[in-house]
């Protein structure tokens, strides 16, 4: 019974130390803005998005996140009608051969986010709905990753048709 509880103490603490030794997750942010003028009696809109590019390397994978969050420039809404016609972000964790060189796309995913921007004039906080997330991939310390995204939307009744919004993208991610 002895040796059993040694070799179980051993274990626990030879996983603990491996705990303690693993590196942590390295996580790059960038945030960006912008305002969306909406005609008729529709209030301004400001837009916020956090870009995340994380590598962790308890699963060896990088991903990349964006969240969008808004909120009114004035306090009162006196037309409550539809705003855009379409809203869709897509988030791209990206790679590249050396600090200088042309981004690669790994993976991206494009989230509609259409409904729930119609359905809110206000959004501060993560759930799901205002979360756009890359699939993981492999994380290749040899090369140089980040996380970028780009916003596609079109304004319900402007008669302009889609309006592209590049996001900046996160610091590289290396080694």
């Amino acid at each position: 019974m002895r040796k059993l509880l040694t070799a179980a103490g051993l274990t626990s603490s030879a996983v603990a130390l491996g705990v303690l030794l693993a590196s942590p997750a390295a996580a790059w942010t960038a945030s960006s803005q912008f305002d969306v003028v909406f005609p008729g009696q529709k209030p301004q809109t400001t837009y916020f998005v956090e870009n995340t590019g994380a590598h962790t390397t308890s699963n060896g994978n990088m991903t990349g996140k964006s969240v969008v969050y808004w909120q009114l420039g004035v306090d009162q809404v006196i037309d409550a009608s539809k705003r855009f016609t379409s809203f869709k972000i897509t988030t791209r964790v990206e790679a590249r051969l050396g600090k200088t060189a042309e981004d690669e796309v790994v993976t991206k995913k494009t989230c509609d986010m259409t409904a729930v921007l119609n359905d809110h004039y206000a959004w501060s906080y993560d759930s799901p709905e205002n979360t756009c997330v890359a699939p993981s991939a492999t994380y290749d310390g040899e090369l140089w990753w980040s996380s970028d995204a780009t916003i596609v939307y079109d304004i319900e009744g402007d008669g302009k048709g889609a309006i592209t919004q590049e996001l900046p993208g996160t610091a590289l991610i290396h080694g």
